[in-house]
Order: C-alpha cells, then structure tokens, then sequence
C-alpha cells in the first residue's frame, strides 16, 4: 500500500535548468538543513533529459557544490539526496508522464508541482498532469515568470492553467516578494506608527525604485532579445515592489486583504498615452564598456543576438499614481543590464523642511531619505541630519541603520527559500494573484506599443554606466536627481 500524508511532495518541471540547479534545490537544501521541510516530503525532477536516478543526483550533486558553497557538507547532502527522485518527462506527450505517475505513486499526497519551463509548455503540462490522474485534492502549481508575452498571451495561460487548478492553488512566483526588506518594508509601514502618518503626499517627494545589474545577457540572448527589460523586469518584480510601497493599509496579513490593495494601486497607476512615451520613458541598449577593468562587450555583439536588434536592456519610467495618498509624487522606475553597480533598492526621498532657521543654508539641498536595499546587502537606512561636534551648529548628514540581521541574530531566509515552504505550507500572501498580473500587462502594453511603432531605436548607452544620458534628463525635469549621482 503506498503512504498517504497530507505533507506535500514537489515536482519540479525543468529539473535540469539553471534555475533548478542554482536556485531550488540549494534552497530546499537549506530548508532540509534548517529543518524547516517535513521529512516526509519527497523531491522530484522531471526534465527531457534520459537519466536516470543517479546520473541527475550527479549533476545535482555538482552543481550543489558550487552555489551552495561553505554551505554544502558531504553527510547533509547525502541525507538530503535520499528525498530526490527523478522521472524523464516530454511535456508535450502525455504517454511520457507514465515514469513521473510511478514514481509519485509511492505516496498518496498533495502535489506542489513547480513548472521551471517556458511558458508556452504550462498548458500541456497541467492537461497531461490532469489526464494522467496526478492532480490529487490540495495539490497546487508554481508558475515561474514570464507569464506571456503580453496581456493576451496572459491570459490564456491563466485560462489553461485555470482549467485544472483553482485560482487559490495557483502560485505566480515572483521572487522579489520573497525578499526580507520587501516583507520589512510592510513592517516598517504598518507594524509601527512612525512612518505611516507620513507615508503621502504631503511629506513625500518622490519614489525611486532601482534594479540594477552588472552582468549582460549572456548565455541567455536569444530568450532576452524575445523579451526585453521591460517585461522581464518591470511588468513583474519593479511593479510588485510598487506596489507594497504604494498600497493601503490592508485589513490583515491574509493572502486577499494584501492582493487586494496590492491591485487598487495597479489599477491607480496613470495609463500612459502613446504620445506621452517619449516623454516619460527612456530605453537603452548597452554597448561596449568596462566594468571591474574587463572589457564588456556591447549587446548586439552578444551571442544569439540580431545585429539590428531593437531590444531594451535598460528601462526608466515617470509613473505616477492618481490617488488622494500620491497625486503630485512621481515614481521613478529604473532597470538595465551591464550598469556601473549591481544594486536593488527603494528610495523615498521626503520633502524638506519648509525653513531652515539654520545659517548658511545647510537644509537647502539635503532630503531626509528612506532606503531599502535588497542588493547587494539587505539594509534599510534612514539619512538624517545631526549636528556636528563642536562649539558652532554646523549640521552634517548622518545615517540610522536598521540592520535587522544584527538586531535578531539568525539567518535571513532567502527569497525562494522562503517562496518554496509558503508554497508547501499553502499560503498565498507574497504570491501574485492573476487580476494583478493582468493589470500589471495592461499598464505596460502601451508603452511597448509605442516603442514597436516608433522609428527610434534604444539609445545607447557604455557597459559600466549608469545608463543613458536621457535617464538622468528625465528625473532632472523635475528638478531631482536619482540616488545613485545625489
């Protein structure tokens, strides 16, 4: 008789990707380690690959060695390994997925199953999944982004998906949401008094929001030039972030309550017109460079690339939110590759104070300043202005650090470690429910619309920058400057 247990198993679509090797199995690795995976929960890859169990435990095992570092010891990663099975998967052929109903057929239990494939395979995968009897009660289904190629795309695999899994079952991870100083940031908002009465208009004078890389496209070329930084980066992680800085108080910490807001803000943002494109976006293309003293090759000198490629390696936006909290504040949005720094932060640059009763002018340019930064270093600091030691009152910019990892003395969980257990645990909150994914492709659309029907090609911009001069142009309109050139 096999097991039954209301312990979920998970089964992993593309077992032999990158993502898989770098990212899931390190973090379940961490989660069996830490012993925060029930130890009745078994681990699955499925992939085209011919192997059998061995052979992928072996390029498991390889691969485990080198991203989990220090962390990887022998005798864990044995102990670890006996919950991992693998099973050779086609997608597209339902005959194939008789070795994955075996092998799951040990154990009667709820199925998580992560699809870590393209997307254009979701659908034969939950139909093949549903026709060969694999979906038991309470089992649920990851799905990695890109979620489309636009609203209409979207949507269809959501119809797809829907069709075998219920809206509460299905998990859109985006792993920003998994973040410590994204969840910190909710703390910091609606777990103390000190920040929220001044979390509007009247106190705050702009929003940026910055993710930054140093790497290029690399092996990833022909996936990236089909995609572009705006939907690989804004359409999901940047207007997420958006939106846990922008949203309402929400009623609880509960899955909808969150999602709720969450959507009020996406439906608030302000459509952005075709002929006003050209005004308040700016797309890049980095060209050759240098960076840590290596010379970098330029984007249409990359493997897999067009040489007349039009596609943006770097996003900047003004949005802004029609609401009575942020009416009158821009938002600034920033993303590209092959940058001057790798970093990820929110900044929320507060209004000045309305006089200065000091002497020469020593408020006229400084801000109080909130940064949250989730790389390279998580930190959330607050830049304010303390006097000076001495006789005179002379006043000198100063920085409270809110170094939650020194103030609680344990590990930060990682942003798919804490995605992977939330989804094995059932619980939705820091996932993406699919009216805000849509909403999301509706205030985007546009602008690729335009980009598509306009002559103009991205401006171009040297690997190592900050991007191009007109991203500095379009905050400068405004009389600002982004964080970064402060």
């Amino acid at each position: 008789m096999p097991d039954t247990s209301n312990t979920p198993d998970i089964v992993i679509f593309g077992g032999t990707g990158d993502l898989v090797m770098r990212k899931l199995l390190p973090s379940l690795y961490r989660l069996h380690v830490y012993k925060l995976l029930d130890p009745a929960t078994r681990i699955v890859g499925t992939a085209r690959s011919k192997l059998d169990r061995d052979q992928y435990l072996a390029t498991a095992t390889e691969a485990a060695r080198n991203f989990l570092g220090k962390d990887f010891k022998d005798d864990v990663w044995a102990e670890f390994a006996q919950r991992i099975d693998y099973a050779p998967v086609d997608a597209r052929e339902a005959h194939s997925f008789n070795a994955l109903s075996q092998a799951l057929a040990v154990r009667l239990a709820p199925r998580v199953f992560y699809l870590s494939t393209a997307p254009n395979l979701f659908s034969d995968i939950c139909r093949n999944l549903s026709d060969n009897g694999m979906i038991t009660p309470g089992s649920r289904v990851i799905l990695e982004k890109p979620l489309g190629f636009d609203l209409a795309s979207s949507q269809a695999i959501n119809d797809e998906v829907g069709a075998h899994f219920a809206e509460d079952h299905i998990f859109r991870i985006d792993h920003y949401l998994g973040k410590e100083p994204v969840q910190n940031l909710m703390a910091l908002r609606f777990g103390n008094s000190l920040f929220e009465p001044l979390w509007r208009r009247e106190w705050i004078r702009d929003v940026q929001i910055t993710v930054a890389e140093r790497i290029g496209v690399g092996s990833r070329g022909e996936f990236y030039n089909e995609t572009g930084a705006l939907r690989d980066m804004v359409q999901n992680h940047i207007l997420q972030t958006l939106c846990i800085v922008a949203m309402e108080p929400p009623a609880s910490i509960a899955p909808d309550a969150v999602r709720d807001e969450k959507l009020k803000v996406l439906r608030a943002l302000r459509p952005i017109a075709a002929s006003e494109v050209p005004q308040v976006t700016v797309r890049g293309q980095y060209k050759a460079g240098v960076i840590d003293g290596q010379a970098v090759k330029g984007y249409l000198q990359e493997e897999g690339i067009p040489a007349d490629s039009r596609t943006e390696t770097f996003v900047a936006i003004k949005a802004e939110i029609d609401s009575w909290r942020w009416a009158g504040v821009p938002f600034f949005l920033r993303t590209g590759k092959c940058m001057q720094d790798r970093v990820t932060e929110i900044v929320i640059n507060f209004r000045s104070v309305p006089h200065s009763i000091f002497a020469h002018g020593a408020l006229k340019n400084y801000t109080n300043r909130l940064v949250i930064q989730m790389q390279p270093y998580e930190t959330v600091k607050l830049h304010m202005m303390g006097k000076e030691p001495g006789d005179d009152m002379n006043l000198e910019p100063v920085t409270l650090d809110l170094d939650f990892r020194e103030a609680f003395q344990r590990r930060q969980l990682e942003a798919y470690e804490r995605l992977l257990m939330d989804s094995l645990r059932g619980k939705l909150t820091l996932f993406v429910r699919r009216d805000e994914q849509e909403a999301a492709w509706r205030w985007v659309e546009p602008i690729l619309d335009a980009w598509a029907a306009s002559p103009d090609k991205p401006k171009p911009y040297n690997a190592g920058t900050w991007g191009p001069a007109a991203s500095s142009a379009l905050v400068g309109r405004e009389g600002l400057s982004w964080h970064e050139e402060s």
